[in-house]
């Protein structure tokens, strides 16, 4: 009976974690559609309307507050807090039922993680201190969850589940460690009582969680006017998404699905196969005339992105695990050898959701942002594929035990 039990438990705990990496999967292949198509529609004859279409501005009035944005900066600010929602809430998931709940488990990944932040930063601070591109360290930090997972779907059976769920643990503390640098670092100028309301909102959020409060509707509703505030107080707008998914229950009661799961299944699909392709769409078009590639290869800015993602990654997190198992204050995973986290670096160097994410929010001068996006774009391809070719010459998963 027992048994059973823990069998029952066991199925309960992988399913969804086997649909979020099947969700994962196929969405990286949309995203790199998407992605595709952004620089075939920029680099076209009429690729003048790319560029237009996305400047195209749009206004909304609400009497007291009035937002005037282009296109893409919806795109980035609204679309994208209801994915950094779902980054919350998969954060918050990890904490309380996944591989960061347990210190033992979570002590790997997290501090890999911080190996992974930390290198990429210093790698493009070495080529950029002083210069003109010196804000964009935070931008090769980032590790894109979807083409991760999907370049470890790739490799099959050399890869055993206990890599991806390390791989996702890892990315998750790096999307948490993105979350507080673009709070902290990327934030100009605070409108204190906007941010205030905003604070005061969350703490609602969490008064009626410990109240036992599960209508959907109400945290979407309080959701949409913390957004509100926080874009109002200068802050990044989509760091309201991060904290409503962090605070939405994540119990069961009275035999129903949690809130958190509930919104997970929901809105998962929608951020992976809509919201996230539509953000690269937006944002990953580049023109890849002469000019522009010449100076990308002279350019620190690009040689700092993509030596960040292509070194400073792996070297990160094969330092900082290797430093932790050696400590005693973690240990490898079941069925993992270190040429496989070596591997599981590389991929992880593929930084292209939140580092084009961030690319905007560093600089303001068009040739900068260009700059690094073709490092984001370089780097990132590059690693992948390196990644790739390195776990298909590894060992398989049933040879490794």
């Amino acid at each position: 009976m027992r048994e059973q039990q823990s069998a029952g438990a066991a199925r309960r705990l992988v399913r969804p974690l086997q649909e979020f990496l099947a969700t994962e999967t196929a969405g990286g292949v949309l995203l790199l559609a998407a992605a595709a198509a952004a620089i075939a529609w920029a680099n076209a004859p009429f690729g003048d309307t790319y560029f237009d279409f996305w400047a195209a501005r749009i206004s909304i009035n609400l009497g007291a507050i009035a937002i005037d944005e282009a296109l893409v900066s919806w795109v980035n600010d609204a679309l994208m807090a209801v994915f950094f929602f779902v980054v919350g809430l998969e954060i918050k998931r990890e904490l309380t039922r996944g591989e960061l709940a347990e210190r033992r488990k979570a002590a790997l990944p997290t501090i890999a993680a911080i190996g992974g932040m930390l290198a990429p930063a210093l790698i493009f601070l070495s080529i950029n201190l002083g210069g003109d591109g010196e804000r964009g360290w935070g931008i090769p930090m980032a590790t894109d969850i979807a083409f991760a997972v999907g370049v470890l779907t790739l490799a099959g059976a050399r890869v055993p589940l206990s890599l991806k769920v390390f791989l996702l643990a890892l990315a998750i503390v790096d999307d948490l460690g993105a979350i507080a640098v673009i709070a902290l670092f990327y934030t100009d100028d605070l409108a204190l009582p906007w941010l205030a309301a905003a604070i005061a909102l969350f703490a609602m959020t969490y008064v009626l969680a410990r109240l036992g409060v599960r209508h959907i509707f109400i945290f979407a509703a309080i959701g949409l006017v913390a957004w509100l505030a926080v874009y109002e107080s200068g802050i990044h707008a989509t760091i309201a998404g991060v904290m409503m998914g962090l605070l939405i229950p994540s119990g069961d009661s009275g035999g129903e699905a949690s809130v958190l799961t509930r919104l997970e299944h929901l809105l998962h699909p929608w951020t992976s196969f809509v919201i996230v392709p539509i953000f690269a769409l937006a944002n990953a078009g580049i023109v890849l005339d002469g000019g522009i590639a010449r100076d990308a290869a002279s350019s620190p800015v690009s040689l700092g992105v993509a030596l960040g993602l292509m070194l400073g990654k792996p070297i990160g997190i094969v330092l900082f695990a290797f430093a932790a198992v050696k400590l005693g204050v973690a240990s490898l995973p079941d069925g993992v050898r270190w040429p496989q986290v070596a591997a599981v670096g590389m991929v992880a160097g593929i930084g292209f959701t939140v580092s084009l994410f961030i690319t905007p929010l560093a600089f303001s001068d068009t040739g900068l942002v260009d700059e690094a996006k073709l490092g984001v774009l370089a780097g990132s391809t590059l690693i992948g594929v390196a990644g790739l070719v390195a776990l298909w010459l590894l060992p398989s998963a049933s040879g490794d035990r």
